[in-house]
């Protein structure tokens, strides 16, 4: 099926960047950077896939069926997303929001070429169909002038960075949430809103290597299909399979970064004993229990971490850690589309949380918190929560990103708009 290759990397960093420029030429490239973040189950520094060899697109109806099917005739390594609205698919839900976007709901494809690093240690997995073009290609990528920072003229979003919600209606909004908790409706959902720019034309390899500067984040992504971009700067990792094992890190609960040491620490130890984003956690971490009981082998879910303190270049965040053993009756996919939707981006009860929140917000969510990843031939996965992301589509050049935040029955309106433009501020700089 594929040739691998191993090859040293003297300079890992230098070489990830010119890869990157190289890559550019592709209809379709996935990127995955871990930024070289301390995490115990990281197992690439970095992941490149381009040019599809064959490729999956379909809409919500049937989409985790289809995929099982593609990942199982294949049996090769597959990258792609599923977006918000498969939702739709597991459940009777709908949405009928504003998409300005116009992405698929799930894209997956099979790569012709492969790079994997760890450490200074390169694979390069290509289909035997063009596996002669292995040393061509590295010779021209190590040749590869990483100068996109400097030559590519950039005026940046041409279009002004608007907001879908204005600071009035969202407070609206978050009451409204408030009186489906008090009447029981519901516990904790996650309430997000959109920033976007009409008649924008962006360099979109320039922004995210500007937005993954300034984030470094273990879970970045650079996504394109043909005129469609996510630029992804990711903290949170949704699931990932190795064997029998499954490990998801929901994030809920988010403080600021300072500059002087001092305030920093203290907004760490605030976020950590805060009461408010404790329960949240809490509560989440107990939804994805749940979501993984469905596919685990008896007794095999555990919460190995709960409410831990990582700390970002933009903000600290409050993270638990679930494992589980899938019962070998199931398959990846089902592993997959009984977690799905992520539950750090709904809330609890889920189902009913999700009609609540289609309802109130104003923007379809599409790939905005839903996941990108990979499986590997042994059906093994790793994914990603799409958050913290610009989103592009160069044909009808929208831009959009989005932010939310978890309202709870402690929830006041006015802090819950301040952490969504905190979460907003670096996808705003990148694009002003």
């Amino acid at each position: 099926m594929r040739v691998s290759i191993h090859k040293q990397i003297s300079n890992p960093e230098q070489f990830k960047q010119q890869l990157l420029s190289w890559s550019q030429q592709f209809r379709e490239i996935v990127f995955l950077d871990s930024n070289s973040y301390p995490q115990e189950y990281s197992s690439f520094d970095f992941i490149l896939a381009v040019d599809a060899f064959t490729s999956l697109k379909t809409d919500f109806q049937n989409a985790f069926d289809d995929l099982k099917q593609y990942q199982q005739t294949t049996k090769d390594w597959l990258f792609g997303y599923l977006s918000y609205d498969l939702k739709n698919d597991t459940e009777d839900l709908s949405s009928a929001n504003f998409d300005g976007l116009d992405f698929p709901d799930l894209f997956f494809f099979q790569p012709k070429k492969i790079f994997l690093l760890k450490g200074d240690q390169l694979e390069i997995k290509y289909l035997f169909l063009c596996d002669d073009e292995v040393e061509d290609d590295f010779d021209e990528i190590v040749q590869t002038q990483n100068d996109s920072f400097v030559t590519l003229s950039d005026p940046g979003a041409s279009g002004e960075v608007q907001q879908r919600i204005s600071k009035d209606l969202y407070i609206e909004k978050v009451n409204k949430m408030l009186e489906h908790i008090h009447i029981g409706d519901m516990y904790e959902a996650n309430f997000c809103m959109e920033f976007f720019a009409e008649n924008a034309e962006i360099n979109p390899l320039e922004k995210f290597q500007k937005l993954n500067t300034i984030s470094q984040a273990p879970f970045s992504v650079f996504f394109k299909n043909n005129k469609q971009y996510l630029l992804s700067a990711s903290p949170e990792r949704y699931l990932k399979k190795v064997g029998e094992n499954v490990i998801s890190q929901p994030i809920k609960g988010t403080s600021k970064r300072s500059s002087d040491p001092v305030e920093d620490e203290n907004s760490k130890q605030f976020l950590e004993s805060d009461s408010k984003e404790r329960a949240e956690n809490i509560m989440i971490t107990d939804l994805v229990r749940n979501d993984l009981s469905h596919t685990a082998q008896k007794g095999s879910v555990e919460v190995v971490e709960l409410c831990k303190i990582y700390s970002f270049l933009q903000v600290h965040q409050m993270i638990s850690t679930i494992t589980s053993k899938v019962d070998p009756q199931y398959s990846a996919v089902d592993v997959l589309k009984t977690t799905f939707p992520m539950g750090s981006m709904t809330g609890a009860p889920k189902i009913s949380v999700m009609k609540i929140i289609e309802n109130l917000e104003e923007t379809k969510r599409g790939l905005y918190s839903g996941a990108v990843g990979y499986f590997t031939p042994e059906g093994d996965f790793d994914f990603n929560v799409v958050i913290r992301s610009i989103l592009y589509n160069q044909e009808n050049k929208y831009v959009s990103f989005s932010v939310g935040s978890a309202i709870t029955s402690l929830s006041d309106p006015e802090k819950e708009y301040e952490e969504c433009l905190l979460k907003a501020k670096a996808m705003h700089e990148v694009l002003q």
